[in-house]
């Protein structure tokens, strides 16, 4: 087993279970391809490669896994078929960190700004407003002073939803009446923030992808009108996506960095879906970060995704 260091066994143990169908599924499949074969041939990594990108990892992506496997075989010359997890582990780790950039060890981390300005993007249903709840809650855990923006005004229930989670979370929001524009909140919130002296600023926005054009315009706008507040906001632009819809996620990461500049990804609902592998695919294909991963619906179930402990948790038997 990979070392805890800062990753706590309450995490990594919360980790293993909201994997646990996705390497179930892995495994069940890889087993039964293993079956009487005692070295890794093409027909082995045939088998891998479907196993693979019917766990959603993504054609391209899966193809990268491979290759990387196939030049392991070339160069060690003879592996033994119950090495190949241990190998598959080793290489999609090495596929993620060259998309690494600086992974943040915790929450606190991330902040590299006073106030940290987090624009939050994605399509409704995602998970967005319960994410930011969750993103307030650990921030207001160390002990930051937190401030939302409901800039997604189209929808009245965005805006009582985050009100709700708001209250539950124990920190400020900022927001005007249903159809306001929703640069006019951000405005108001960067402002109110800076005001009160804020460590975190997370503003939501709606996420219309029916008409892209007025989104690009729309999250432009906001951009713009932030900066007139705080020169270099946002800081990071967040963009949610739903892990269980598996190659829908691609389509919906696809269109969004179209429109706007996303810097960094978080997947939620892993727990209780067999499509995790989807994490792998999205960081590897749109080369931007996973920041954060989504493991239930309580406060608390979020983690700044380490990818270590991540392929360890997908692919490590039960037995090591």
């Amino acid at each position: 087993m990979a070392a805890l260091g800062i990753f706590s066994r309450d995490k990594k143990e919360k980790l293993d279970r909201g994997l646990e169908k996705t390497k179930e599924n892995v495994f069940k499949k890889l087993t039964r391809a293993m079956v009487g074969r005692s070295e890794v041939n093409e027909e082995v990594l045939d088998e891998l490669e479907e196993i693979l990108i019917s766990s959603d990892v993504g054609v391209n992506t899966t193809l990268r896994i491979i290759e990387r496997i196939e030049k392991r075989v070339a160069r060690d010359k003879y592996l033994n078929a119950g090495e190949l997890d241990r190998i598959l582990r080793e290489e999609v780790a090495a596929l993620l960190a060259e998309n690494a950039d600086g992974e943040p060890v915790g929450f606190e981390s991330v902040l590299t700004a006073k106030p940290y300005v987090i624009m939050v993007v994605g399509v409704n249903g995602v998970g967005k407003t319960t994410t930011i709840a969750k993103l307030a809650h650990q921030f207001k855990k160390l002990g930051k002073k937190v401030f939302l923006g409901a800039a997604d005004t189209f929808r009245a229930a965005a805006v009582d939803q985050l009100s709700v989670w708001a209250e539950r979370a124990g920190v400020e929001i900022v927001k005007q009446k249903m159809g306001a524009d929703p640069a006019s909140v951000a405005f108001d919130t960067l402002s109110a923030a800076r005001a009160h002296d804020a460590d975190v600023i997370i503003v939501d926005t709606a996420g219309r992808l029916h008409n892209k054009l007025n989104l690009m315009n729309e999250l432009a706008k906001i951009k713009r009108v932030m900066q007139k507040v705080i020169p270099d906001a946002p800081h990071e632009v967040l963009l949610i996506l739903d892990g269980s819809t598996g190659q829908n996620a691609f389509e919906q990461a696809r269109q969004f960095t179209a429109v706007t500049e996303v810097t960094a990804l978080c997947i939620t609902k892993l727990d209780g879906t067999a499509k995790g592998g989807v994490v792998l695919g999205i960081s590897d294909q749109f080369r931007i970060p996973v920041r954060y991963i989504g493991l239930g619906e309580g406060l608390d179930d979020i983690q700044v995704f380490n990818r270590t402990e991540f392929v360890d948790s997908l692919f490590r038997r039960d037995n090591e």
